[in-house]
């Protein structure tokens, strides 16, 4: 019964693949492997392994039992401060060293060890001796010391106003903090063993090994020879627990914990240590934030250089490692080491790597459909009949664009914007569309799944954030007020539903505002469009003077970039007021209301005037002779005789282009000009030999910090590009290669950020990309909306196809060919009496250079009546069949591609079927391992007594 009783209380285990980088589609292909279930058959020795335990034990006890005593005073003095002198020893290491084993030099020097050279630097600590915030810092000081931590105290070698505060946790220490914190360590090694296969299938696997050894080796798979041999991912895993110590597989103490795990162990006891007397007082977070203390980070593993190589000689340490494997430029092809991310990075940085490798890989195919789309319109080119009949339109001339300065001009001038439109709107534009928003539902539904084999191979299945503390800023404005929380039992601050309303409906009203601040800018480039295109059509040179279209598109599209990147800088503080404001309870809800703002604001910022070229740009413009004005003074732009197509393609490429490479630089080349300036001026002082010798600690102090907002401006900058890739692909099938290349160079430009340009980031866990997802799919909706828009109203393919079937040569027939185009240019312009315009839009030339006599007929986009006509200017049927036909496409576009996107998402199961055959199996094995290794401790307790003289009745088993 009591065996009974403690196998209940066990926590589920679950376990972690080596395979984590792996794909399932490969996993599929290679031979099934399960544990081994026949536990008694396996070579391990349980009471030579207990007996090892329980001698380690002993040594340890003995050695803390010395250390006693060592770094405790109990207040916050000098005494432990040493000026820079890396290789001093005090009578702490002098005893520390009789304890233990002589002490390699290298430990001693390296900085990532207190002077002793034995107890590793777990995290780091910086202040300065001239704040004034002396008696905060020496009661947390005092109290990081009660909670069993050692501490060593240094100062800078640049500045001694600088002291870093070295901290270490010991083995008891970490003990009690891991089992508190549910750390899930190794537990027992996993062992394989084959399924039993039919004569067929071993035939056929033996044919596919031997067609596998013909094919070249993967060059994208990482030599696994150069990485370690993590032992957490080939053994199961379980909460850590003292009093079950001997289940898990300890070689070291000193290693059991590696360097990421010590880091969050320290934190989470730094986080709850008081620095005052009073209720709040408590935290490493409110003494950064009120200047106690200058930094807090843990430290790199050493530097991520050799001068040996690592082919030949081996990493140095994981961040060398990292540098070799997944931050060189060199290995910009292969798959990212995530085992080994997740590890020195943690979970969650970890998470963010794998799903932006896994939308790069998902961009392929996307990529290739594209450039296919582009290159069939480049081979169809040739045979477009809608363009050559631009081209050979010698006399047919076109409308003014603009007010008095804008000429009459032949409608051949635009022959290559017809062809470079045919590029981008053609037969496969419509398929294109079709195919990315089904592209979309299939990243995520398969990132489901990929992130369910991660969580799986990372041990996050059965993980559950812990309950989160208040925001400081929520306790110091509603302490008066409390109510029991219903989960800890414990009185806590309490908003009032009423304040909680008022205060959310004030930050709405603050985010539409800016919403409508956007709208503005929107309209200020609109008038700048209208009224620099009669300045270029009146300009000197002649180049500028005949494209002064393009000239307006391009230079609007330059200032709207600038406008988008000083508004951001705008909406960070906005977006920061606003979240502050509506004073969230927790951090998580803190950082999901302010990712949702920014990114409201951004995403309406960035592609606002995308939205206006889209789908206003020309539609609301009137007709010649009654044109409509703003502000009843300037005439609104039109599109060009070719379309609008190509404005949008234009404003998507270069915002896309100017984006990308603005944030490339922002996230590598400003941190890189910082640490180079920090360099330089070392170097100065102290010359090339002292930079080297400078300990660790100095070295990260000297890098960057990480982004205040952790991850978020890495997820932004991508779930933007995803919308810029799906929101308008239909006018520019060019973007997925464009986010392609430019995601090929962000991943090892954010992994070299990562690895030498930024202090060592907290290692925190995740179980997904939180928030990100539901903006996601957010996108991926609002994508089918706007390229149904796009291809009904945009482009000129209903207008095509209504003519090819009821106005064509080939009306009535059922085709759609190019010979059932023949005349379609004719037929989508209409006829203008000169002599109709407005006196402030007549033209200043009469047109007499075309024909040596004044025009009497101008022709312009649209479907309407002859001049002549009984209704002048009215709309004709085929502008009704058009529109129809248009609403009708949007329509059936998008309830069809949103049933495909339903039956995808349907079909597409979130757990693979393996992966959940494996939790259950492994499930039942783990308990049949508990309930062996318990059995055996039992027994062996059983003839320890024996051997004593002692017995007890009723004894089991």
């Amino acid at each position: 019964a009591g065996f009974s009783t403690a196998l209940s209380q066990t926590p589920s285990i679950s376990p972690i693949s080596s395979e984590g980088r792996e794909d399932l589609q490969v996993n599929q292909l290679e031979t099934q492997i399960w544990i081994k279930p026949d536990i008694q058959k396996t070579d391990v020795d349980f009471s030579e392994i207990l007996n090892a335990i329980q001698e380690i034990a002993k040594d340890v006890n003995i050695f803390f039992d010395e250390l006693e005593g060592v770094n405790s005073p109990s207040k916050d003095d000098d005494s432990l401060l040493h000026h820079g002198n890396l290789t001093c020893t005090s009578d702490d290491a002098s005893r520390l060293e009789v304890v233990g084993e002589e002490v390699p030099d290298k430990n001693k020097t390296n900085g990532l060890y207190f002077r002793d050279g034995k107890c590793r630097i777990d995290y780091i600590l910086v202040y300065r001796k001239s704040n004034p915030q002396t008696e905060k810092r020496e009661v947390f000081e005092r109290n990081i010391r009660a909670e069993g931590l050692q501490m060593e105290k240094e100062s800078s070698l640049t500045n001694s106003d600088i002291i870093f505060v070295k901290l270490h946790a010991p083995w008891e220490v970490l003990g009690k903090y891991a089992e508190l914190m549910n750390v899930r360590m190794p537990f027992r090694r996993k062992i394989y063993y084959l399924h039993r296969r039919y004569k067929f299938m071993n035939r056929i696997e033996k044919q596919i090994s031997r067609f596998r050894g013909w094919l070249p080796r993967k060059p994208m798979k990482l030599d696994k020879e150069t990485l370690p041999d993590l032992e957490e991912n080939d053994c199961y895993t379980a909460p850590f627990s003292q009093q079950r110590i001997h289940h898990f597989i300890i070689h070291n103490k000193d290693t059991f914990f590696n360097n990421a795990t010590r880091s969050r162990i320290v934190h989470h006891i730094l986080q709850r240590v008081k620095y005052e007397e009073g209720k709040n007082k408590i935290g490493l977070n409110r003494l950064l934030s009120n200047g106690s203390y200058e930094a807090a980070f843990p430290l790199h593993e050493g530097s991520y250089r050799s001068k040996n190589s690592i082919k030949t000689h081996g990493a140095e340490n994981h961040r060398h490692l990292l540098y070799e494997c997944w931050a060189s430029w060199g290995v910009w092809y292969k798959y990212q080491p995530l085992d080994l991310v997740r590890r020195y990075f943690g979970e969650k940085i970890g998470l963010y790597f794998a799903w932006l490798g896994w939308y790069t890989g998902m961009l392929f195919p996307a990529a290739f459909i594209g450039l296919f789309v582009f290159l069939y319109g480049v081979t169809t080119l040739n045979h477009c009949q809608v363009s050559k009949e631009v081209c050979q339109a010698t006399d047919i001339i076109m409308c003014p664009i603009c007010d008095k300065y804008c000429p009459f001009m032949r409608l051949s001038d635009s022959c290559i914007y017809a062809k470079v439109t045919h590029l981008f709107d053609n037969g496969a534009t419509v398929f294109f569309a079709v195919f990315m928003a089904v592209w979309a539902t299939v990243f995520l539904e398969f990132w489901k799944r990929r992130r369910a084999v991660i969580a799986y191979d990372w041990d996050l299945i059965d993980w559950e954030e812990e309950e989160e503390e208040i925001r400081p800023q929520f306790e110091a404005k509603y302490s008066k007020k409390e109510r029991m929380n219903p989960i800890s039992g414990k009185p806590e601050p309490y908003q009032a539903f009423a304040d909680k309303c008022s205060r959310l409906i004030v930050s709405a009203s603050g985010i539409f505002f800016m919403i409508c601040v956007v709208i503005a800018a929107v309209f200020g480039i609109v008038i700048y469009r209208v009224v620099t295109v009669s300045t270029f059509a009146a300009f000197k040179w002649a180049l500028i003077r005949n494209n002064s279209q393009v000239a307006t598109t391009g230079t609007a599209v330059c200032i709207n970039f600038c406008i988008i990147m000083l508004l951001n800088v705008l909406y960070e503080k906005v977006a920061l007021f606003l979240t502050n404001l509506e004073q969230p309870r927790t951090e998580s809800e803190w950082e999901n209301s302010f990712t949702l703002k920014m990114f409201l604001f951004q995403f309406v910022n960035l592609n606002s005037s995308t939205f206006y070229i889209a789908f206003f740009l020309g539609r609301f413009t009137g007709h010649p002779g009654a044109y409509l004005r703003l502000i009843n003074r300037w005439r609104l732009e039109e599109c060009h005789p070719s379309g609008c197509l190509i404005d949008l393609c234009m404003q998507m490429g270069i915002i896309m282009v100017l984006k990308q490479t603005w944030n490339n630089f922002m996230e590598l080349g400003y941190p890189l000009i910082q640490n180079w300036w920090t360099r330089r001026k070392l170097r100065q002082e102290y010359g090339t030999q002292g930079k080297t010798s400078f300990p660790q600690w100095e070295k990260d102090y000297n890098l960057q910090p990480m982004n205040a907002y952790g991850l978020f401006d890495e997820y932004l900058e991508m779930i933007l590009q995803f919308g810029f890739t799906t929101i308008f692909v239909a006018a520019f099938p060019l973007a997925p290669l464009l986010a392609l290349l430019n995601n090929i160079i962000e991943i090892r430009l954010d992994a070299y950020k990562f690895v030498t340009q930024w202090r060592r980031p907290l290692a925190s866990r995740a179980k997904d990309i939180g928030i990100w997802y539901g903006i996601l799919e957010g996108i991926g909706i609002l994508s089918v909306i706007t390229n149904a828009f796009v291809i009904a109203v945009t482009s000129d393919f209903i207008p095509r196809l209504v003519y090819a079937y009821k106005y064509g040569p080939c009306a009535g027939q059922g085709e759609a060919g190019q010979k059932c185009m023949v005349g379609y240019v004719n037929a989508s312009l209409s006829v203008f009496l000169v002599s109709d315009f407005e006196n402030r839009s007549e033209p200043t030339s009469n047109g007499s250079e075309f024909s040596g006599s004044p025009l009497k007929y101008c022709r312009y986009r649209d479907y309407r009546d002859p001049p002549h006509s009984p209704v002048p200017y009215g709309y004709t049927l085929q502008f009704w069949h058009v529109l129809a036909a248009r609403l009708a496409f949007i329509i059936v576009f998008e309830h069809l591609v949103f049933c495909i996107k339903h039956l995808i998402s349907y079909l597409i199961p979130d757990l693979p079927k393996d992966l959940r055959d494996r939790m259950r199996r492994e499930k039942y094995l783990i308990q049949e391992m508990m309930y062996e290794a318990e059995l055996e401790r039992l027994q062996k307790e059983r003839k320890e007594r024996k051997k004593n003289g002692k017995s007890y009745h009723n004894e089991w088993p």
